[in-house]
């Protein structure tokens, strides 16, 4: 028995040695980013780090090591703001909704009460790692300054322009789209044009109009830090950025050292047996079996305007499936029998069950994932930012279609549902796409926890820096370089020709004195 306990806490002891403090941040209202994450946050808490959670979704039963920091001001005004995304704005007026939102989300953090008593405050705590939602929210990067610690950050929806920069990551923009453009990377001249004007414009506005807010926000909560390092340079050095895509759910494309792709750490490679009534109601399906439908957690299936979920009701009515319908309240009007509604459902566990045929989803990243990795085919109807270029993938992947929720008819929606039922090729490719994505060598979050502890042994991963973060401008574009080009060519045009017109001038007047 003394044995045991001596291999015990052998095995045990060195978990413990590097057990490391780590501040997380992931304010966004939305649910769908913060579900991305909590299965790697609490993983790294099992494995003996204290994590503090700053967030809008806390857990509802104490986790070991793990301490949330409840953002409740983030919901102020959400559904308002989900609702006028369908409002139509010109491109700058679309950036200045979004980078105003991101300010407002990093503005509710820096002046929430438990932050400012328990954070903020130089001294009253210390963590050894900072990982963050890095969505253009600059100002709160300032906690890596404000503890000296390294920094990591999580994109929910793969990478940008935006969060190129904090690693010095390259996105050519001939094929590597925006992901509110809607476009893939094999686009005509008008469809790079397109992204080469919408990349330059959100950019600017960024930079221009928003960044002087964060750069004021840094300033004011971190004094200490602000005066020591300057947050253009504090968002030029993260350590790591995981990114929540792989090349076989998008595209091949060019990543730096330290940006690495864990798309779908988030899913349980093992489904939880499915509650009584929704397993019965889905056994009893036959051979025609289920369609699972759910737009998703910021777009509310009962907030669709009357007449399009008429047309939707209608339609599945008439079909042989039986349907399971993410609905938000409890009595849904004119619903048929072969539809079962409920205010959430266990979706991985769902689309994991063999009798479920087809995912009716709003395109959101976290759903295609899932889709992907229990290899179903998809009817995407898309509602706003990357949901347009996730349901485009599907559809050029040949594992979906999509259809305009707005616009589309009765007619039109069975026949999608028809075709995606009845032509094998659809369930084929998500099947073929389903074991490439599968096939890697480690799960996405075991992926995931090796690399932030290999952060956390480095204390930080500078020497995976490219050189091209000290670089200026022109200098990173070699337009320095192009400019001596240039201008030394101009200098021998000039000199040649003014050479060519001295002897011109010289060859008339010998011409004039032999006349």
């Amino acid at each position: 028995m003394l044995a045991l306990r001596i291999s015990f806490l052998l095995l045990t002891l060195p978990a413990y040695l590097q057990a490391a403090r780590i501040l997380a941040i992931f304010p966004f209202p939305g649910p769908s980013q913060y579900i991305n994450v909590v299965p790697y946050l609490k993983e790294l808490a099992g494995r003996g780090h204290h994590v503090t959670s700053v967030n809008a979704f806390p857990q509802k039963k104490p986790v070991g090591n793990f301490r949330d920091v409840f953002i409740s001001e983030v919901f102020v005004n959400y559904n308002e703001l989900i609702n006028e995304l369908n409002k139509p704005m010109n491109l700058w007026q679309e950036n200045n909704f979004i980078n105003k939102f991101f300010v407002d989300v990093t503005r509710c953090v820096l002046t929430n009460k438990e932050v400012t008593e328990t954070l903020l405050p130089p001294g009253r705590d210390q963590f050894d790692l900072i990982i963050v939602e890095a969505l253009r929210s600059d100002a709160y990067y300032g906690f890596a300054a404000h503890f000296n610690a390294p920094i990591i950050g999580i994109s929910t929806f793969g990478t940008d322009w935006n969060i190129d920069e904090l690693v010095g990551n390259v996105s050519p923009l001939s094929y590597t789209p925006m992901v509110t453009t809607g476009l893939t990377d094999r686009m005509t001249f008008v469809e790079r044009v397109t992204n080469f004007v919408d990349t330059t414009v959100a950019w600017l506005n960024y930079r221009l109009v928003h960044m002087p807010e964060q750069e004021k926000m840094y300033a004011k909560f971190f004094p200490e830090a602000s005066r020591r390092v300057q947050l253009t340079d504090l968002n030029r050095n993260f350590s790591l950025v995981l990114l929540n895509q792989h090349f076989s759910l998008s595209f091949p494309r060019p990543y730096v050292p330290n940006m690495i792709e864990v798309g779908g750490l988030h899913i349980s490679h093992k489904p939880a047996p499915l509650p009584k009534d929704l397993d019965e109601f889905i056994q009893g399906s036959g051979e025609q079996g289920v369609i699972y439908f759910s737009l998703g957690s910021n777009v509310l299936s009962k907030d669709l305007p009357g007449d399009r979920r008429e047309l939707i009701l209608k339609t599945f009515a008439t079909l042989p499936q039986r349907v399971l319908w993410k609905f938000e309240d409890d009595k849904l009007p004119g619903k048929p029998a072969n539809v079962f509604i409920s205010k959430w459902f266990p979706q991985p566990d769902i689309l994991a069950h063999p009798k479920v045929k087809l995912f009716i989803t709003h395109g959101g990243l976290l759903s295609t994932i899932e889709s992907i990795h229990h290899g179903k085919p998809v009817l995407g109807l898309p509602f706003f930012y990357d949901q347009f270029l996730n349901v485009r993938r599907a559809t050029q992947a040949g594992f979906g279609l999509g259809l305009d929720h707005k616009t589309m008819s009765q007619q039109e929606l069975k026949q999608a549902i028809e075709r995606l039922l009845k032509e094998p090729r659809f369930a084929q490719i998500a099947r073929q796409m389903s074991e490439r994505y599968r096939d890697q060598p480690m799960s996405p979050l075991n992926t995931a926890i090796w690399w932030t502890e290999y952060v956390l042994r480095h204390k930080g991963a500078h020497h995976m820096r490219v050189a091209g973060q000290d670089l200026g401008f022109f200098a990173y574009h070699s337009l320095d370089v192009l400019g001596v080009f240039l201008g030394g060519t101009l200098l021998i045009v000039v000199v040649l020709w003014k050479a060519a017109k001295f002897l011109h001038i010289g060859n008339s007047k010998k011409k004039q004195k032999t006349m």
